[in-house]
């Protein structure tokens, strides 16, 4: 006798938890694939960016919050690259099927809005924090910066991937061509990241750039991650923590929407 199947109700459960793992490690896969590109290039850059700030600046710009100009910096560089890596495994996963015609392969399976974004959101988290802990192990070789709240700098490196992997599909999504992402990377993410206390402490700036500061999400990440590493910040912590969190689930929120109704991705 053929499996009567009740309208609404899928026949594996409440969660396709074999849906979920396949695409989350298609979306792992897919970066592992071009390592040298995906992980090793990001690294290259930070070490670049502590190695000309350190010849530019660092022998004159003394001390910044009573920690040394490198030491400063290095969190929020290491926060900086976390977040465009998460950003870009999304954001380029989801175009680049869009533009191939393929995405149809990612919506025809049997899985719905909220593990799409979670599958999604996997893959750019997982890259993250490869990142992540690869620029902490460096830090650690050349400036000797051990963690002094490790589990707090986890937290917000965990917050900033989703957050980030999060935008990436509402970009993604969003962008219809290359182009169209470029000007979302260029004129929305990059100054958000570099504009967020990354090479400076947020009381150097007057106070109306200060105040604009402050309702940034990616500064309440970056400076997270700097308490987290080293111990100062120039906002609480506990705050911190609100703002990331309310801004992760807003955003993937919107994610959810977005794959849900088919925004832009069904003719």
């Amino acid at each position: 006798m053929n499996e009567i199947v009740q309208p609404g109700i899928r026949r594996f459960g409440r969660i396709n938890w074999m849906g979920l793992y396949t695409l989350a490690e298609r979306e792992v896969r897919r970066f592992l694939v071009v390592w040298t590109q995906t992980l090793l290039a990001p690294l290259a850059t930070a070490a670049l960016f502590l190695l000309i700030f350190n010849i530019a600046v660092g022998p004159r710009r003394g001390d910044v919050m009573g920690v040394e100009f490198l030491t400063f910096i290095a969190p929020g560089i290491l926060m900086m690259t976390v977040i465009q890596n998460a950003f870009a495994n999304t954001s380029s996963s989801i175009l680049v099927a869009k533009v191939q015609g393929n995405i149809v392969d990612t919506l025809m399976p049997p899985l719905s809005g909220s593990e799409l974004v979670i599958g999604y959101l996997i893959g750019g988290m997982v890259r993250g924090m490869i990142v992540a802990a690869a620029i902490a192990a460096g830090v650690w070789l050349v400036l000797g910066i051990t963690p002094q709240h490790p589990v707090l700098a986890l937290v917000f490196v965990i917050l900033g991937s989703a957050f980030m992997g999060g935008l990436g599909v509402v970009a993604g999504v969003y962008a219809e061509k290359f182009d169209q992402m470029a000007a979302i990377t260029n004129f929305i993410v990059t100054p958000l990241a570099f504009l967020s206390g990354t090479f400076y402490s947020v009381d150097a700036l007057p106070p109306v750039l200060r105040q604009i500061t402050y309702v940034n999400p990616i500064f309440y990440l970056i400076d997270g991650v700097r308490y987290g590493m080293i111990g100062v910040s120039d906002s609480s912590p506990a705050l911190g923590l609100v703002v990331c969190a309310v801004a992760t689930v807003a955003i993937s929120t919107l994610a959810w929407w977005m794959l849900k109704s088919g925004y832009r991705l069904k003719a």
